[in-house]
């Protein structure tokens, strides 16, 4: 059974616009100070779940590079369910390493599962109509 739900295109538009926001920022943040990220991976509880990955420092200026460009990619709307299904699978490790260790009452693991839910929204649901490249498809 498939049922046919209406969603607004704009709100669609504005739920990406505010996830998207989220990936720049932080992407941004690794990469001008990737030092304070090494250091935040150093004091985490599970710190060392992200060496199974590499230098903390590397792994954040690479992470930040791939949050900012996915994050982009996602605010103007290009291949959303794939670049969706890619921030998704960058924030899984971040979220171990730095949320979880913090306990279920510690606000910023429950943004991050905010964050896989608006996430997931796009990646099971294939919007083509909510693209900063085609604004006529608004109308």
């Amino acid at each position: 059974m498939k049922q046919e739900i209406k969603v607004n295109p704009f709100s669609l538009l504005i739920l990406r616009v505010a996830l998207s926001g989220i990936f720049i920022v932080a992407g941004t943040s690794h990469i001008i100070a990737p030092d304070q990220v090494s250091k935040r991976i150093a004091n985490a509880n599970f710190g060392n779940f992200a060496h199974l990955f590499g230098d903390p420092y590397t792994l954040g200026i690479i992470s930040g590079y791939a949050m900012i460009l996915f994050g982009v990619l996602f605010l103007i709307g290009f291949m959303v369910r794939y670049v969706a299904a890619i921030l998704f699978v960058i924030l899984i490790p971040i979220t171990i390493t730095i949320q979880m260790g913090n306990g279920l009452l510690h606000g910023p693991l429950w943004k991050n599962i905010a964050l896989f839910g608006g996430l997931l929204f796009f990646i099971l649901n294939d919007f083509k109509s909510c693209s900063l490249i085609s604004w006529n498809k608004f109308k």
